[in-house]
């Protein structure tokens, strides 16, 4: 990792030697939510290549961090937090709530990738709050320059959430309209369903009981609705105290 000591006898320095180098700690983040395969991994955390994210676990590992397991039979490889990782946990709570406390809504959204955040978006439904039924859900993003501004969630009952890339051939239930700021303000707690209709920054047409329940079918971030945090506004470029 650094190759040059800050030469500090402080424990804080200590730990960002470890910690600083880019994606590190995202890294840590997506296996603490549950990724423990090098592709879930990789998707997951988002725009990193593969040679790079060898290198930051093959680190990770030496620092004690990372333990890597292969299944003798099928050969298959899972990265695993140690208990030192699992210690980084407050931490990266108390990063988390000051964030949303003290970077604005506008800044802390506008960089996600929409393929990522979709990637994500299958974990994010919760098909226990939908009809018993095959749902399908169209998003299409107005951000310019999108290698993909189209992408269809298949909610089966009894299957894990599928996110499409390519018409999936169902018909569709339920059509939302938005943008990248916009659908990752709600699912941040940076904003609601609502007020992004209002806003008019999100339009939502199909099944009418799917709309009024999408704030109930997304599943919010633990860090939305704490004291102070920054919201976005109704224009969408500032943000204001909760």
């Amino acid at each position: 990792m650094s190759s040059k000591s800050y030469g500090m006898v402080c424990p804080i320095t200590h730990a960002c030697e470890i910690l600083e180098p880019r994606w590190t700690m995202p890294i840590l983040t997506e296996m603490w939510a549950g990724n423990t395969r090098f592709n879930d991994i990789r998707r997951s955390v988002g725009n990193i290549s593969t040679a790079l994210l060898s290198r930051r676990l093959r680190e990770l590992e030496t620092h004690g961090l990372v333990e890597r397991r292969e299944d003798p039979v099928s050969g298959q490889v899972e990265y695993h937090r140690t208990p030192a990782a699992v210690d980084l946990e407050p931490a990266l709570h108390a990063l988390a709530e000051w964030a949303q406390r003290n970077i604005e809504a506008r800044d802390a959204l506008r960089d996600m990738d929409v393929s990522t955040l979709m990637w994500k978006m299958r974990s994010l439904i919760l098909p226990e709050e939908l009809p018993h039924r095959q749902v399908v859900i169209q998003f299409h993003f107005s951000d310019p320059d999108l290698s993909y501004d189209t992408y269809w969630a298949v909610i089966r009952p009894g299957h894990t959430v599928e996110m499409c890339s390519d018409i999936p051939g169902f018909e569709i239930d339920l059509y939302v309209e938005t943008s990248k700021v916009s659908l990752t303000s709600v699912l941040l707690g940076r904003s609601t369903v609502s007020r992004e209709v209002e806003a008019d920054r999100m339009h939502l047409m199909g099944d009418a009981a799917l709309s009024r329940s999408m704030q109930d079918w997304l599943s919010i971030s633990e860090y939305a609705g704490r004291s102070g945090i920054r919201l976005l506004d109704v224009s969408g470029s500032e943000a204001v105290q909760s």
